[in-house]
């Protein structure tokens, strides 16, 4: 059975930086398409990057762009987001989620199978 663990959340000043990792376990998704999602209080999961099977490809959100990076490392099943020069609108639960087959990074959640528990970021002003 699949299980993705994200980490590295936590409670910084606007300005600051982060790193989430997220670690899968259970299958190999070295074929898969790999995206963090985040969801604020009262608003929806929302898109914030997705990255190709092959590390090629990233995708971003438009307020996260020049901001946050996406990576991964194929071999260890690991995916991260580093988020640099937060603000406290990017405070959220972030989630990663393992893509459905596909050529191309979705940026619906309809486009993912597999999702985390999530990590909490919060970022005070």
């Amino acid at each position: 059975q699949a299980q993705l663990v994200e980490s590295g959340g936590g409670l910084v000043e606007a300005g600051a930086s982060l790193r989430l990792s997220c670690a899968a376990s259970g299958r190999i998704f070295s074929t898969n398409n790999m995206g963090w999602f985040r969801q604020a209080p009262g608003k929806e999961r929302e898109f914030v990057a997705g990255i190709s099977w092959s590390g090629t490809n990233e995708n971003y959100m438009s307020s996260v762009k020049g901001r946050f990076t996406i990576s991964r490392e194929l071999a260890k099943n690991l995916v991260y987001l580093q988020m640099n020069s937060l603000k406290p609108e990017d405070t959220a639960v972030y989630y990663c989620a393992v893509g459905r087959a596909s050529s191309a990074i979705s940026r619906s959640m309809a486009g993912y199978e597999w999702w985390g528990q999530g990590t909490q970021v919060t970022v005070s002003s």
